[in-house]
């Protein structure tokens, strides 16, 4: 295949936000269109302020500002950077997507989804069992509450979860995206009380008391209290141990997922793929 760079697969008709913008727009952003991240920019030439992702958001569910939730410098490349150099930087630093910067303004993204397609057309027929199936992986029981699923995602710095019933039967798979998907924000008004009297002394001069409120509004991203089978994806994209390493690309390309879990003989679970170490192929 001949030599790839960042401007031949990057996504140029980028989804972005501008500053200011709220955590709640950007919520609905992520909702409707089911990207895992958005720059942050400001003005028509679209300079790069920071980039903000689902897990930005899953783990500060109590802040609402862009500017605290983003990640103020994020990893950039240049349109003329080969693929086969943004792979190694994808697996390095543990992202998802790389923003490419012209003269410090956006010109694209390049992300793991548009880098599958490529793994797809390689003809790859190496069976995934070779060092592509992550076999430390965490699942869930189906009666799990949502809360707890993301907690385990968040301690587990996993993208997705299988779902096993009693039987440890696989059936069901949730991610990131569903969790979005199944989340709201929750508001709340408290209110701070200041005195300055003590417990020694209630009063103060002229029996007066000195008492002091502040009223403020809060929000937060909350999870149903539901059990994980409430909200998982049923119809699972599973393959075996054998299959080949394109076949599983086009399978993700086709199928729009990150992930998919790998099955034995018998149907059972007994590992993940993930396509942040499937596109590892054009550099393995």
């Amino acid at each position: 295949m001949e030599k790839l760079f960042a401007k031949d697969l990057m996504t140029k008709d980028v989804v972005t936000v501008d500053v200011p913008s709220g955590r709640d727009d950007i919520l609905k952003v992520l909702k409707r269109t089911g990207i895992s991240g958005v720059p942050v920019v400001e003005g028509k030439k679209k300079k790069l302020l920071g980039m903000i992702t689902r897990k930005d958001i899953l783990r500060n569910p109590d802040e609402s500002q862009v500017a605290l939730l983003m990640s103020k410098e994020p990893v950039t490349i240049s349109p003329d950077t080969p693929v086969s150099e943004a792979v190694e930087i994808l697996a390095e630093r543990n992202v998802r997507r790389l923003a490419v910067v012209e003269k410090g303004n956006l010109a694209g993204i390049l992300s793991v989804s548009d880098i599958v397609g490529t793994v797809a057309k390689l003809h790859d027929v190496r069976e995934i069992r070779n060092g592509f199936v992550d076999k430390h992986t965490l699942a869930v029981w189906e009666e799990t509450p949502l809360p707890v699923v993301g907690r385990i995602m968040e301690l587990g710095g996993v993208d997705a979860l299988p779902i096993l019933n009693s039987d440890n039967v696989l059936t069901g798979i949730i991610s990131e995206r569903d969790l979005i998907r199944l989340s709201h924000i929750e508001d709340d008004v408290h209110t701070s009380d200041f005195s300055t009297g003590t417990d020694d002394d209630e009063w103060t001069w002229e029996s007066i008391r000195d008492n002091y409120s502040i009223t403020y509004g809060v929000s937060k991203v909350e999870l149903p209290n539901r059990p994980v089978k409430d909200g998982m994806i049923r119809r699972v994209l599973a393959v075996p141990r054998n299959a080949e390493v394109s076949d599983c690309a086009l399978k993700m390309k086709r199928g729009r997922v990150d992930q998919m879990p790998v099955i034995d003989n018998d149907g059972r679970l007994c590992g993940m793929l993930f396509d942040r170490v499937l596109i590892q192929a054009l550099i393995r």
